[in-house]
């Protein structure tokens, strides 16, 4: 039996344990940065295998499967364990526990088959060479992503893996389908806080007072002319305030208001001049109807560029494994993920995996709270990561 056969049989053989993993960790979320009892989960597994994971970015683990001649090559694979704050609507048996948290957006599903992948890769550790080195990181979903703080412990160090893998499941692609773009794939995405401050005072009496509300509109519709009317159509960028917050009755002119957005583009230097415009007019707009509005911006992550070359690799593995009919192309998406400061240091590729099944009406996006996949998605997850780790020692 050749190894790729051997990793299917073993794929197949652990999906329970998957399944298992997966709805344990989607009936018990935890936001970012406090993935405290997820981590105690994932080190219990890795344990279990027969591994010592290492602790590293406050709620993070790197762990690695050494094959023969350990030293010859290594590569990272990555999954991410956070979930959002969000109060999950499905009705079923793996529903949050967690009161306002739900894996929304699919990390239960990334986490448990990675656990997979180093089990299948452990097992079969005398079928290849070099490394492999595991990942499993806590805050994507939160300023300034657990990416850059496992970098700042030394997840790409000592010694630099030569590629690194990520996964991210896919409500647009049907399950069994895998999805991949080559080159520039998802933005960098900022946060926008402004608060518009004036005068407050009796709503019958306007001219007394200076009014943030009025303020906080118009900052709101004109800030969409500076991508309406700078941005070029060949830059995919986009503006939106998600949040607004002022005032507490009908009657009354508050002191105050209170802007969140974000901002996203794919091109550094646009991301930097957009970001100057925003804060100029909305701080001049203020000041020329009387008020002020204080802007600060939070630096997210940068846009993520999967590399053409690993990229072309892992979409000829994903071909072997699943079938040229399962891999497709996709479009660029102003998403964003910190998986990008990997790609800023090493070569990455950052692929897609179909979870959608309209049959069974699994058809939410994810950040929704309906969002869920269709579980056979986790028959092809983890030996696929398996496949591709050890194509790339091959190269």
């Amino acid at each position: 039996m050749n190894l790729l056969d051997k990793i299917k049989v073993l794929a197949n053989q652990y999906t329970t344990d998957v399944i298992t993993w997966r709805r344990h960790l989607h009936a018990h979320p935890e936001l970012s940065y406090q993935e405290f009892e997820t981590v105690k989960y994932v080190d219990k597994q890795l344990r279990s295998f027969g591994l010592t994971p290492k602790a590293v970015a406050g709620t993070g683990l790197i762990v690695e499967v050494q094959g023969k001649n350990p030293t010859k090559k290594m590569v990272a694979l990555r999954a991410d364990m956070d979930a959002l704050p969000i109060v999950e609507a499905n009705d079923v048996s793996y529903k949050s526990t967690n009161p306002g948290v739900m894996h929304a957006c699919g990390h239960d599903v990334h986490t448990s088959s990675l656990l997979g992948t180093v089990k299948i890769l452990h097992d079969l550790r005398e079928e290849f060479e070099g490394t492999i080195r595991f990942l499993f990181q806590p805050g994507e979903e939160k300023n300034p992503g657990g990416a850059s703080y496992m970098i700042r412990d030394g997840a790409l160090q000592n010694p630099q893996p030569a590629t690194i893998i990520g996964q991210h499941v896919f409500p647009l692609l049907p399950a069994g389908k895998i999805g991949f773009r080559e080159g520039m794939y998802m933005a960098s995405a900022d946060e926008i806080y402004m608060k518009v401050l004036g005068k407050g005072g009796h709503g019958a009496a306007p001219d007394l007072t200076i009014d943030p509300i009025v303020i906080a509109c118009n900052i709101i519709v004109s800030l969409q002319q500076i991508i309406s009317r700078n941005a070029s159509p060949k830059q995919p960028t986009v503006l939106t305030f998600g949040k607004i917050e002022g005032g507490a009755t009908t009657n009354v002119i508050p002191m105050e208001v209170n802007i969140a957005g974000t901002f996203r583009a794919m091109n550094e230097e646009w991301r930097e001049e957009g970001l100057r415009r925003i804060k100029k007019m909305a701080e001049s707009l203020a000041e020329g109807m009387g008020g002020k509005c204080e802007v600060n911006i939070s630096r997210g992550y940068p846009f993520l560029q999967n590399d053409p070359q690993v990229t072309k690799r892992i979409k000829a593995a994903a071909t072997e494994y699943v079938g040229k009919e399962n891999v497709v192309d996709i479009d660029i998406t102003l998403g964003a993920e910190d998986f990008s400061y990997y790609s800023q240091i090493i070569p990455a590729s950052f692929y897609r995996l179909g979870t959608r099944n309209e049959a069974k009406g699994i058809t939410s996006y994810v950040h929704n709270p309906t969002f869920d996949i269709d579980e056979d998605a986790l028959k092809i997850s983890s030996g696929l990561m398996a496949w591709m780790a050890v194509k790339e020692l091959m190269i």
